[in-house]
């Protein structure tokens, strides 16, 4: 059998496992089931699904969205279990709200509102609450949208690490989005906001579980600046954008190439990293590509309007170094590969564990 025939019967296996839905087979759930990778795709596609899929669900994007009147709307909602609360950059407050604001942005909605949950830790320092509550104040502010609702629940001590948000937010859909998570087509190209994997290295760095110490500061923004001024440059061009949250980069690229059944190929030598982030990355053996982000995204974008979308994600304040780091494939379906910088060439997969918990 000659190399490009089992290379060709070895594509078309991973081709065929890829189409599958995943299925739940643990007995157990574990943190890996709240990373972004496998585990996470398995619980989704294996009990989620199932049980609550309808149409709009099945899309697996960052917000659902539905019809009122005249208005198109986008829904999401999301929980923030960040340990420590506070860290270099940023907040579990900001979080709270970047995080919603920015599901709402790559699905081409402006956020209108948002709904905040506190769940509380008894003992919690009342200081320490009204410092992300400021926290929280102020990153609304900044994107633009308002609390219009919320909750509080108060636990037993050592049931919530402190405290844990959970925020709801609506925003109206951009007319000029045309976004899909099945709608990556080849020839389009990747574009990155900018340099990647400093928040969930932050947040690792912070917790004091090594001994090395470095300038990384959290990511945390909202992206809805990067993806009006993407929206402003390609309209229909930009195919998809999708946050590069839990799972970073890697994640993303592969849920997206599994949706739309086509394959994604990164230069690596292409993708933004800060120098710390890089150095840190390389001394505790992670790759930056599979470390989260709070205030970074990925757009699929036409060739024709790839230029000129990324001259205009560049003139956004915190992203002058966007990059476009590489091209989607007709094939290898569902495969993401990566052009190694030593040269080579290798598969970017989906984590199979979970080596950096509760990061957002």
């Amino acid at each position: 059998m000659s190399s490009e025939v089992r290379r060709e019967r070895v594509a078309e296996i991973v081709r065929t496992a890829r189409s599958k839905r995943a299925r739940l087979r643990d007995e157990h759930v574990t943190m890996a089931h709240g990373a972004g990778g496998r585990s996470s795709q398995a619980l989704i596609e294996g009990l989620l699904l199932p049980a609550l899929g309808n149409e709009r669900l099945e899309r697996l994007a960052d917000a659902g969205t539905l019809t009122v009147g005249e208005a198109e709307l986008a829904l999401t909602t999301d929980s923030f279990v960040v340990r420590p609360l506070r860290f270099p950059g940023g907040s579990i407050g900001e979080l709270a709200v970047n995080g919603t604001v920015n599901d709402l942005a790559v699905s081409g909605a402006r956020a209108l509102a948002l709904t905040l949950s506190l769940v509380l830790e008894d003992g919690l320092p009342v200081e320490q609450l009204r410092a992300e509550v400021e926290a929280v104040g102020r990153a609304a502010a900044q994107a633009g949208v308002e609390v219009i609702a919320g909750d509080t629940k108060v636990v037993e001590h050592g049931r919530a690490d402190g405290m844990y948000l959970c925020t709801t937010g609506v925003g109206a859909v951009d007319p000029r989005a045309r976004l899909a998570t099945d709608g990556l087509e080849p020839g389009d190209r990747v574009l990155v906001s900018g340099p990647v994997g400093a928040h969930g290295m932050a947040i690792m760095l912070a917790r004091g579980e090594f001994e090395l110490e470095a300038p990384i500061v959290s990511d945390t923004a909202s992206l809805w600046p990067a993806a009006d001024a993407l929206l402003g440059a390609a309209g229909a061009d930009l195919h998809c954008m999708r946050d590069a949250t839990r799972g970073g980069v890697a994640s993303a690229l592969n849920e997206l190439a599994r949706s739309s059944g086509v394959g994604v190929l990164v230069r690596e030598t292409h993708v933004p990293v800060e120098p710390a982030v890089a150095a840190a990355a390389e001394l505790l053996g992670i790759d930056p590509l599979y470390v989260a982000n709070e205030g970074r995204l990925v757009a699929f974008v036409a060739p024709g309007s790839a230029g000129a979308a990324l001259s205009a994600l560049r003139d956004v304040p915190g992203c002058e170094r966007a990059s476009d780091i590489g091209e989607v494939l007709g094939e290898p379906a569902g495969l993401v590969l990566v052009d190694a910088g030593f040269g080579g060439r290798r598969v970017l997969d989906l984590l199979a564990g979970d080596p950096l918990p509760r990061i957002c």
